[in-house]
């Protein structure tokens, strides 16, 4: 087993390749949210020491790894499944011992919230709710914004317009995010602690939109 100072040294140098392989990527799943989720699963953890921290650390680092090639390939590949293969070699590479590589693999691969995989270890439901939390409170409602942006959506609509459309379209506005995906999010979460936190980041979120509702009259 590694010791902790090969462990930060293998991290760094792994960080390094997470770093340049995400410079491309969007706002939305750049290496500001790896290292977003990286803390919010250190956080989690933090509650639950039951968790093996190198497994929670390692696999909410290289949780978006196959983001790129997902996003080349316009959605019709998941980046979990393909990630979960891409980080055994270079794990493995890194000096890590097999165990670690399965584990952190198996993390990888059931951290996608429409993926519906459940993820089965401690760790990997660290690294599942730390992703979700991402997409929740101000961070959730900046990253809502920034893809509709993307997609040329419009900035607000309404609760009908949102929900009788289509992704990618006009009306795929942050509201309707919000309203499809990011306000479900709370009862998903799979740890105590991420359930509390998802719970008050959602609260803001809907302030947030009622407040939205009434400066716009929609």
């Amino acid at each position: 087993m590694m010791t902790a100072m090969e462990f930060d040294e293998a991290f760094r140098r792994l960080a390094g390749t997470v770093r340049e392989k995400l410079e491309r990527a969007s706002g939305c799943h750049d290496f500001d949210h790896t290292l977003r989720v990286l803390r919010n699963a250190e956080l989690l953890a933090e509650e639950l020491p039951a968790a093996d921290l190198r497994i929670v650390r390692l696999a909410a680092l290289l949780h978006d790894f196959a983001r790129p090639e997902e996003m080349a390939a316009k959605g019709k590949l998941c980046h979990a499944v393909l990630g979960a293969e891409l980080v055994r070699p270079l794990l493995a590479e890194a000096g890590f011992e097999p165990e670690t590589v399965d584990r952190v693999s198996q993390a990888v691969l059931t951290h996608r919230y429409r993926a519906n995989r459940i993820p089965a270890t401690l760790e990997a439901q660290i690294v599942y709710d730390a992703d979700k939390l991402d997409s929740l409170g101000a961070v959730g409602i900046g990253r809502a914004f920034l893809f509709a942006g993307r997609e040329h959506a419009r900035l607000h609509n309404t609760r009908e317009e949102a929900l009788g459309s289509a992704e990618y379209s006009r009306e795929d506005t942050a509201y309707r995010e919000y309203l499809v995906k990011l306000s479900k999010l709370p009862g998903c979460m799979l740890t105590a602690p991420g359930r509390r936190i998802a719970g008050e980041r959602a609260g803001f979120m809907h302030e947030f939109f009622d407040r939205l509702n009434s400066e716009t009259g929609l």
